[in-house]
């Protein structure tokens, strides 16, 4: 794990930094990378948080989360992928996690492409369970979609 994160709260001067990560990560899977207005309309709505995380003043991974009453879901969390498997994405879950509990959520869930086996590894290890699927839920050009499964964390 590399040290010397800074991590930040997402701001309105940050949405197109966010965008462009969540481009960067995810479309090179075929899913559609999110854009400014996509992040804008996700920050506003009640309960939501974004968090930055910069490494030697460079941009290497945001992650969204949303609390609803005793809920919450994480929306997104990307990392550059030069920058992965190095704790960016750990870091960037623990302050999703922190930020769930300060809001009152007892439960985190989240969905993760089957065909994603680096972050079903991470999401394991941090103890979530796949309490469900939803079939042919991500769009995989040139080959079929992939199924999504649905897991939840414990909070409390």
């Amino acid at each position: 794990m590399e040290a010397g994160f800074t991590l930040v709260r997402l701001g309105a001067l940050d949405l197109d930094r966010a965008a462009r990560l969540h481009r960067d990560s995810f479309g090179p899977m075929g899913e559609r990378g999110w854009t400014r207005q996509d992040v804008a309309g996700l920050m506003s709505s009640p309960g939501s948080a974004g968090f930055l995380l910069r490494q030697a003043d460079v941009d290497i991974g945001m992650a969204l989360c949303r609390v609803v009453d005793d809920e919450a879901e994480l929306m997104a969390v990307a990392v550059e992928p030069g920058h992965r498997r190095r704790g960016a994405a750990r870091r960037l879950l623990d302050a999703v996690m922190e930020q769930a509990r300060a809001a009152g959520a007892k439960t985190l869930f989240l969905e993760v492409g089957a065909d994603n086996p680096g972050a079903r590894t991470l999401y394991d290890s941090l103890g979530f369970v796949v309490v469900g699927t939803r079939a042919g839920y991500y769009p995989r050009p040139g080959r079929a979609p992939a199924d999504a499964f649905i897991m939840r964390l414990t909070l409390i």
